[in-house]
């Protein structure tokens, strides 16, 4: 990586990818035979990767227990020229997550989080998170360290944003007043909605979302009082509210879908990317982080699926859609 400063730090989960290809889902009591692949994931290393492949100097902070797949993932980060600090937690395992991947490429995903509940506010250099223009969480680590960070971040006039994933009981919505950007996919978001009792909806769900008319899904947005909220929305792309209005953008079509692990890490890494290549246009950024997207879904994997600059760049000029 360069010795100048990061450009994006992004601060979260590393996991142990366990991937099972089958043809279909099991049911319930029903045992499926598939093949197994081992690789790297979590939200925050996939987020990085994706970014750092855009072409963001960034630095990834996580935690990890010890063990040999802490010289592998290094060595993952070193090849694509991104920076990392992890904390090995001695008497704590490397997170790890079961993926279930089926003939359509669509996942059933189970966590054990591991070492990334032990990360703390002082694994996070505070110099680091200063220098940075962009700060960028989820929820898949410690949440005290999360929390920490956005503030940090936050007052030191840097961008922050956060990938509410995944949703927990026991996130506190008082981190939103910390957060500059914040990009939920539509479950998520429902789980927003439903848990804020100011907003008197505790059955809103997705139809709903999705039947929702633009300008009042908007007003529903602008209720959070975060400046700028993205909403995922698969092959359906995504909605943007803005302080000055609403935007939707459509998804790339005519991919073919091999694997939709990592697509939604992959569009907040391009997104993060894009907000420092486009000098914080939201819309420009969101476009980048739309491309990493779709190509994300063509390769197998979460962190292995994350598209180069260039290849970006090649898809962009094509124009396809």
């Amino acid at each position: 990586m360069s010795s100048l400063s990061p450009q994006v730090v992004v601060v979260g989960s590393v996991m142990q990818d366990m991937t099972f290809k089958c043809t279909e889902f099991p049911a319930r009591g029903e045992t499926v035979v598939g093949r197994l692949a081992v690789g790297q994931g979590g939200k925050g290393s996939n987020q990085a990767i994706a970014c750092g492949r855009a072409g963001a100097r960034t630095v990834f902070v996580g935690a990890m227990g010890p063990g040999d797949f802490v010289q592998q993932v290094q060595s993952v980060y070193s090849k694509a020229g991104i920076g990392c600090r992890l904390a090995v937690k001695r008497g704590a395992s490397t997170g790890t997550a079961v993926i279930l991947i089926n003939h359509e490429g669509q996942n059933e995903i189970v966590i054990e989080p591991g070492a990334n509940a032990r990360l703390a506010p002082a694994d996070v250099p505070r110099k680091l998170l200063e220098q940075s223009r962009v700060a960028l969480v989820q929820l898949e680590a410690n949440l005290t360290t999360t929390a920490h960070v956005l503030r940090t971040a936050r007052r030191a006039g840097v961008t922050t944003m956060l990938n509410p994933a995944p949703m927990r009981v026991d996130f506190d919505a008082g981190l939103l007043q910390h957060v500059d950007i914040l990009v939920p996919n539509e479950t998520e978001f429902a789980a927003l909605v439903r848990g804020r009792p100011g907003f008197r909806l505790p059955q809103f769900s997705e139809p709903e979302l999705h039947a929702m008319p633009a300008n009042q899904l908007h007003a529903l947005c602008r209720r959070f009082e975060v400046p700028t909220v993205i909403i995922t929305l698969g092959r359906r792309g995504c909605f943007i509210s803005l302080a000055d209005g609403h935007h939707r953008l459509p998804a790339y079509g005519g991919m073919k879908v091999v694997d939709t692990t990592g697509a939604g890490d992959a569009f907040c890494g391009g997104f993060a990317a894009g907000l420092v290549e486009h000098r914080g246009d939201i819309l420009s950024a969101a476009r980048l982080g739309t491309a990493v997207a779709a190509l994300s879904i063509t390769k197998p994997g979460a962190a292995a699926s994350m598209p180069t600059r260039a290849a970006v760049q090649r898809f962009l000029r094509s124009g396809k859609v």
